[in-house]
């Protein structure tokens, strides 16, 4: 058995002078989320491609399920699910006849697509056309064609992007799910709050390097300030906000200070989001 699931290795990547993904590495191992974030431009997409065979690395190597996937490339995509960002169905198929055709595809034998389809919350629009689906239900759609094949590995690009607060919460259950069951899943997404939802560990990478990847507990706790945020209530009713740094020698005489002086109304930890740390250490914004 490998010792990952997926391995990148020194993976390089260059389109004409453009070096846009430079010599990177790491080890993803099975069952776990990693969330892979980064701005536009700064090389996650290329990095997928080659990790799922759609390219060849200019030097290093993708190994996945123990293969190197440029040399096993048919073998090791037998065992992976991709779902793309851009919705690629046949939308003058209903949804049966898409799932039942990538079985084909993959030779699945026995494929119930009703049970897949009600799995991603689609039963009962089973014989409907694609063209008629809405945005979150061709979104679920694809992923259900992502699972046809039980992947080992699957490779999700933004699959809650546009969603609806209903559908994006189906889709993050069966990322749990998957990942439970011992599926490694890769996500590439610029939601940093789906992203600290759902990962066990996020890398980021800009300008082609990964410039940090650990879990976003230990990133926070990192690159974070510890202090509380104390909302309160004045004497003319309005809400006003205290914040008290923790570990200083005076923290707990300013915290009994509050309670005993002032109206509490919440307490809460204050930290830094993911954002906030991507852009303390690159400098710049996931949408810039």
């Amino acid at each position: 058995m490998a010792q990952y699931a997926v391995s990148a290795q020194d993976l390089t990547y260059r389109y004409g002078d453009l070096l846009a993904v430079d010599h990177i590495s790491f080890d993803i191992p099975e069952g776990e989320v990693l969330g892979f974030l980064g701005p536009n431009g700064a090389g996650k997409s290329t990095t997928v491609k080659m990790l799922t065979g759609q390219l060849r690395p200019a030097s290093g190597k993708a190994v996945l399920l123990g293969k190197d996937i440029a040399q096993n490339t048919n073998a090791v995509q037998a065992h992976i699910g991709v779902l793309f960002e851009t919705t690629n169905l046949y939308e003058q198929m209903n949804a049966v006849e898409n799932l039942t055709l990538f079985a084909q595809l993959f030779g699945v034998k026995n494929f119930n697509a009703l049970t897949l389809l009600e799995k991603v919350g689609l039963g009962g629009r089973e014989k409907e056309r694609v063209a008629n689906y809405s945005k979150g239900m061709k979104q679920r759609l694809m992923l259900a064609r992502a699972l046809i094949n039980s992947p080992r590995v699957l490779f999700l690009d933004e699959p809650t992007d546009g969603l609806d607060p209903v559908s994006s919460q189906t889709v993050h259950a069966l990322i749990r799910e998957a990942a439970q069951n011992g599926t490694t899943v890769l996500l590439t997404t610029h939601d940093m709050v789906e992203a600290d939802k759902l990962s066990n560990r996020v890398a980021f990478i800009n300008k082609g390097k990964i410039v940090v990847l650990d879990t976003p507990a230990a990133l926070k706790q990192a690159y974070g300030k510890r202090a509380l945020r104390v909302e309160v209530q004045a004497a003319n009713g309005a809400t006003e906000i205290r914040e008290v740094t923790l570990d200083a020698d005076d923290t707990p005489q300013k915290l009994h200070d509050l309670f005993q002086n002032e109206r509490v109304i919440t307490v809460h930890s204050e930290e830094a989001t993911l954002e906030d740390i991507f852009v303390k250490i690159t400098g710049r914004g996931l949408h810039g």
